[in-house]
């Protein structure tokens, strides 16, 4: 059971620290970050609730598995799920704390939560499965939560930026885009994986490899480019 837990636990830890490790300016506290994730984690709940019911609603309508049937389950159900639940978790526990200062903190606490959701869920997967679920998802499901956790908190730290200035159209259209831009990426992920045929798992692999090179290359430029979120009062204070 020990090695089942650790197996399971373990990607989640490894992608979690890489992120934080880049945060080079003012690093957040790990006790923070681990709140953050524990939020994150007990969405899983709410995840399972609403995608039972949406299931059950869907069920009655669709042939189960077909094509229309796997689109609107896996977008709007599944993803639509998992990551509003991540992103009621990263507002509720991050939009007001002192601590997020930085815009890179935004993308540190989007894959916290992401990350926290993900450990929850690939336990649940590994104790049924085993060790080899364990493996194929170390390099699969856990490094994609964490994908659309980048994305999240790349739009989640220019929503903040916005918000600092007083621009409050800007601020809400990138909330908007913290939730969509991982909705579409999570649903995508799961439509192409759920479909049969060789032509679809290329597509799920192209796609998935794709967005893995996007993700470590925006959380270096976001790094690299990392400010604080007032950027104008720090300035000032500054001069």
């Amino acid at each position: 059971m020990r090695v089942l837990m650790a197996a399971a636990l373990l990607p989640a830890i490894v992608l979690m620290w890489y992120i934080r490790k880049q945060d080079r300016i003012e690093r957040e506290s790990a006790e923070f970050v681990m709140s953050v994730a524990g939020v994150g984690a007990v969405t899983v709940i709410s995840a399972m609730i609403l995608e039972g019911i949406g299931g059950a609603l869907l069920k009655p309508f669709l042939p189960k598995d077909s094509a229309l049937y796997n689109a609107i389950y896996f977008f709007l159900i599944v993803a639509g799920s998992e990551e509003l639940g991540k992103y009621v978790a990263l507002r509720l526990r991050t939009w007001r704390s002192p601590e997020f200062n930085y815009t890179y903190d935004a993308v540190v606490y989007a894959v916290a939560a992401s990350l926290g959701f993900a450990a929850v869920e690939n336990v649940l997967y590994v104790f049924i499965g085993g060790l080899a679920t364990a493996a194929a998802r170390a390099v699969t499901a856990v490094p994609g939560h964490a994908i659309f956790g980048v994305f999240m908190g790349c739009h989640y730290g220019l929503a903040k930026r916005a918000d600092a200035r007083g621009f409050q159209r800007e601020t809400d259209i990138e909330m908007v885009k913290a939730f969509v831009v991982p909705v579409i990426l999570h649903g995508f992920y799961d439509f192409t994986l759920s479909m049969d045929g060789w032509y679809w798992s290329g597509i799920f692999y192209f796609f998935y490899l794709l967005a893995l090179a996007a993700a470590f290359w925006t959380v270096k430029k976001l790094s690299d480019e990392d400010s604080p979120v007032d950027i104008d009062r720090w300035y000032m204070n500054h001069k």
